[in-house]
Formats: C-alpha cells, sequence, structure tokens
C-alpha cells in the first residue's frame, strides 16, 4: 500500500511556487486530494514520488466512487457530480479521471477569480467541461463526434448544468472535414491526417470545423484536447491570441512538440510544462511529446498562476 507523505524541507530545483503542503499519512477522499493536487503544484512531474502517490489514491477513490452509478458522489470542491459509467471501447468513462486531468481540475479551481470564459475544445462526453462549470465560468465546448455528443448532453442534464456546446471541431479555418472515429479507444478520435499508425476498427464521416480564432478571443483560458491537430492549429494562429489568453494542451506526438517549440520560440508567449514540474520551458526536451508527459501551459504570463 502507498502511503501518500508529502516530503519536507527539501531544495527544489527550478520552483516557482510557494508550497502548500500537508503533512498527510494518507488520501482518504476527494477533499483531500485535490488539496494535495492544489497546494503543490512544483511536485506534478509524472515522474515523481508524490506523482504516483497521488496517481495510486486518485485510481483508488475514482473505481470507488464512479463505478456503480448509484449515487451521486462527493467530488469536493465540485460538489456533488453524477457522472455514469459508460465503455468508450478498450477504456472506460474511468479512465477521465486520470490523475494529470485532476491537475488541471485542480487548476481551474484555483483560478476562478482569475479567468472568466473559457472554451473546452476536444469536449469529449463533458467532464472538463462541468468542472469547468462548477467553478463559475463561462464555458463554450466543442465536440464533433455524435456518439460523445449524446453522452455529454445527458451528462450535462444529469448534472444540472448549462454550457455552450458547439457541434464541430476546432481548427484555424471553419468548414468541413473528415473525421477519424477510433472505435477500440474514441477518446482517440481525430480530423483525418493528424495521427498516423493508426489501430483497430475506424468509421469514418464528415463533421462541421469551425475557426478557433474568435472563440480564443472571447475566452481567458483555453483547454486544448485536439488529438494531433494542436501543432496546426498553434502555427495557423496569430501569436497575439495569447496575450490575453492562456491555455492549457496536451501535445501528441515528437514532431507536434518540434513544430510547437519553433512557433513560440522568441517571442513574448512563454510555455511551462507538466514535465519541468510547471517551470518555464528552455529547451525541446523540455515539451511533453504525448499525454504520458502530462499537459503544457501557454502564455504571455511569467508563470503559471497557482
Amino acid at each position: 500500500m502507498i502511503q501518500c507523505r508529502v516530503l519536507l524541507n527539501l531544495p527544489i530545483p527550478n520552483a516557482h511556487f510557494t508550497p502548500k503542503i500537508q503533512n498527510r499519512p494518507n488520501i482518504s477522499n476527494f477533499s483531500d486530494l485535490f488539496e494535495q493536487l492544489s497546494g503543490n503544484p512544483h511536485r506534478h512531474v509524472r515522474t515523481g514520488t508524490e506523482w504516483k502517490c497521488w496517481d495510486a489514491a486518485a485510481k483508488k477513490l475514482i473505481a470507488q466512487s464512479f463505478k456503480t452509478n448509484v449515487t451521486p458522489v462527493d467530488f469536493t470542491p465540485f460538489g456533488e457530480l453524477n457522472f455514469p459509467y459508460i465503455e468508450m471501447g478498450s477504456i472506460s468513462s474511468l479512465d477521465l479521471f486520470g490523475t494529470d486531468e485532476l491537475i488541471l481540475f485542480a487548476f481551474y479551481k484555483a483560478n476562478t477569480k482569475t479567468y472568466k470564459r473559457v472554451v473546452d475544445f476536444g469536449a469529449n462526453i463533458g467532464l472538463h467541461s462541468l468542472i469547468l462549470a462548477r467553478c463559475g465560468f463561462d464555458v463554450r465546448s466543442f465536440e464533433p463526434d455524435p456518439w460523445h455528443i449524446e453522452k455529454f448532453r445527458q451528462n450535462m442534464e444529469v448534472n444540472d448544468c448549462v454550457v455552450d456546446l458547439h457541434e464541430a471541431a476546432i481548427s484555424h479555418q471553419g468548414g468541413t472535414a473528415e473525421f477519424t472515429r477510433v472505435l477500440g479507444n474514441t477518446t482517440g478520435s481525430h480530423l483525418s491526417g493528424a495521427k498516423d499508425n493508426l489501430y483497430g476498427d475506424l468509421e469514418r464521416f464528415t463533421v462541421q470545423i469551425e475557426d478557433a480564432k474568435s472563440h480564443l478571443e472571447w475566452a481567458d483560458l483555453a483547454k486544448i484536447d485536439i488529438e494531433g491537430h494542436e501543432a496546426e492549429l498553434f502555427e495557423n494562429l496569430p501569436l497575439s491570441i495569447w496575450e490575453t489568453t492562456d491555455a492549457v494542451a496536451e501535445i501528441g506526438t515528437e514532431e507536434n512538440a518540434k513544430l510547437v517549440y519553433e512557433r513560440f520560440r522568441g517571442s513574448n508567449i512563454n510555455l511551462f510544462a507538466q514535465k519541468r514540474n510547471w517551470g518555464k520551458v528552455q529547451h525541446l526536451s523540455d515539451l511533453p511529446t504525448s499525454h504520458r508527459e502530462g499537459s503544457v501551459f501557454i502564455s504571455a504570463k511569467g508563470s503559471m498562476p497557482w
């Protein structure tokens, strides 16, 4: 059994945060977990002892809480949460509560006074949108897959939550495009051409696309999880967008990491990587190359606001 005990009085290289460390022997509920996640952003690297401890605790809590669908779950500090268990190919809705996602939820909660309007690019079945709405933000959500959209609407209804849902993918221009649904893992579905080395059974169909620019100009925070299309989006948006809008994003490949790094290199827009405990990206190797290395924060700010 992993004991979640945060180590004190250790040197923290490249730290930009004042720790709020709670010396707990274990984590017994979501309130404990989110308190530790929000209080220790300088320990969010996935290879660290603390992250592994939080991950073990989170998996246990999520499985116990959301597998049965019997009652609403006390998801403090976000209130009671109804999130029915569903299969999504080889994964399930439980996988949407990964520790790195919970870290982003903690970031949203820590910034309820920093941001007001948020876009959720790649909303899937609505978990991020729901959490963002529970934080009090105005939320615009974007999802092109009709199956996900159906589940999204059901999840908003059962939680008495209202967001502005756009049944469309997002890119640097509007129109239509082919979409690839990955039946073995629908969270990996994407605009056709955004990913190589596809696997398993696939379905392809046409979806609507909306231009990201006007929505990013409306928002002051963006959550971007668009399955391999992120580099093309960033390359074709003006850098001035990021002077007033921050973003948390996934980067899916080494090639996309190179493109993103070059896009922002030499500009006044900073990148901060979870794999560096949210320290500023100095080299290409600092950027994540898949979701397994966490997210990146994009901002004109000098540090990530926790």
